[in-house]
């Protein structure tokens, strides 16, 4: 899930509960402008962070602890992290979304693109 700087949904890509989110993380920001792309540990990695600085943008992702040569991030620009934080729990306010109601992989996510209209709206 990629949010605004409102928190507001940009884009949406549903992969299998047992892919790692940084399989698709690189196709999330492919084509969105924006002068800095925030992200947690989990996506702490050099070919992502290359494609970040490749489309021009500024990657702001705090380094994981088993890195040899630690990047510095600014820590005043990652406490904006808490926007899609908060977009999850809103979303999640919907049982159908929090439960993982929906068996097939379409309906979830048609679910999911209603649920994101009514944050839009809201």
């Amino acid at each position: 899930m990629a949010v605004d700087a409102l928190g507001n949904p940009l884009r949406v890509i549903l992969s299998a509960g047992q892919i790692a989110d940084i399989d698709q993380a690189t196709a999330l920001i492919k084509d969105q402008p924006a002068g800095v792309i925030v992200a947690d540990k989990g996506y702490d990695s050099d070919a992502f962070v290359a494609a970040i600085t490749a489309q021009g943008s500024q990657a702001v992702i705090p380094p994981r602890s088993n890195r040899i040569n630690p990047r510095s991030f600014d820590r005043h620009l990652y406490k904006d992290r808490n926007l899609i934080e908060r977009f999850f729990s809103r979303i999640k306010q919907f049982r159908r979304i929090a439960t993982r109601y929906d068996k097939l992989a379409m309906s979830f996510l048609s679910f999911i693109h209603l649920a994101c209209a009514f944050v839009w709206l809201a």
